[in-house]
């Protein structure tokens, strides 16, 4: 049941094509009269259109397109994949609610309308698929991801609400692990099929400015400090599968990782380049590889030097 990974394709799409429409400085750039700007405006809503209608038209005709559609029927998977599919949930209703709600603040339409308006997307982009899944063999609709989609985008906006900006940032980060070369196939055949079969391999995090943590005015403020949670020995998505394909799967034992981390708020680093400073704002919703402590339910510490 990788429902995430849809998530991760509609996620990832909002990402790579708002890079252009983001704020430069977080709105400080942006007209600072009361005056929508029409244009900006209407190239928010264009492009978010043309990139939830391609990205349906996708899970439509290409991702469901040999699935047997049954009727509308309910999941639980609340205990699949040791959460981390709910986590990806969550991250991908972040990530579209932070697109959409820049893009409307870029517009300067007002931060109530954008949070009404802009914030809320992640639960309103994300419930459709919802129902696309109870509609398919395989799948079903989950109330899980719902509640996952609605806290995603609920951390941005009581963030809003609260301390006017994103204090703490939902990341992501992955690697492809070390089980995906013994899943003959079931953990993808490649690096970019892994990012969406093996959910071994990633993590997600809180991050925030370490000197809000520690109060010493010599720490840059682009340090941050994060704290994560992954997990380890998935062969299926309740409990492992013994085969894939005729062929046998390792024996492994399922745990989860607590990890705390050093990042980095690329936001924080100042620079006059208009593609650089784009290019940081896109990259900042991604964990930078840094020294990293785990604990997992093994009861087991580890230290990674750099951890993906």
């Amino acid at each position: 049941m990788h429902s995430t990974s849809k998530k991760l394709i509609v996620s990832l799409l909002f990402l790579f094509f708002g890079i252009q429409t983001y704020a430069q400085n977080k709105f400080s750039d942006a007209d600072s009269s009361s005056v929508v700007n029409k244009k900006m405006l209407i190239t928010a809503i264009s492009t978010e259109a043309a990139v939830y209608i391609s990205s349906m038209a996708y899970l439509r005709y290409v991702w469901y397109n040999d699935v047997e559609r049954v009727p509308f029927h309910f999941y639980n998977d609340n205990l699949g994949y040791l959460q981390i599919d709910k986590f990806g949930h969550a991250y991908g209703a972040y990530l579209e609610s932070e697109i959409c709600y820049s893009w409307l603040r870029n517009a300067n339409v007002s931060k109530s309308k954008a949070l009404i308006y802009g914030a809320t997307m992640g639960i309103v982009l994300q419930f459709p698929i919802e129902v696309f899944d109870g509609l398919y063999k395989g799948w079903g609709f989950s109330w899980g991801d719902v509640a996952a989609n609605s806290a995603g985008s609920l951390f941005l906006i009581s963030q809003e609400l609260i301390f006017d900006q994103q204090v703490i940032d939902f990341k992501f980060s992955f690697q492809r692990s070390t089980y995906a070369s013994l899943a003959n196939g079931m953990l993808g055949d490649n690096t970019l099929e892994s990012l969406f079969y093996d959910y071994n391999g990633h993590s997600y995090w809180l991050s925030t400015n370490l000197n809000r943590i520690v109060p010493i005015s010599n720490i840059p403020s682009w340090l941050n400090l994060a704290a994560g949670y992954s997990a380890n020995g998935m062969f299926g998505e309740f409990e492992n599968k013994k085969t894939w394909h005729n062929q046998a799967l390792p024996e492994t034992e399922r745990y989860r990782q607590f990890l705390i981390s050093l990042d980095i708020d690329w936001n924080q680093i100042k620079t006059d380049k208009y593609f650089l400073q784009q290019l940081f704002k896109a990259v900042n919703h991604i964990k930078f590889p840094m020294p990293t402590l785990e604990y997992n339910s093994l009861n087991k510490w580890k230290f990674h030097l750099f951890y993906f």
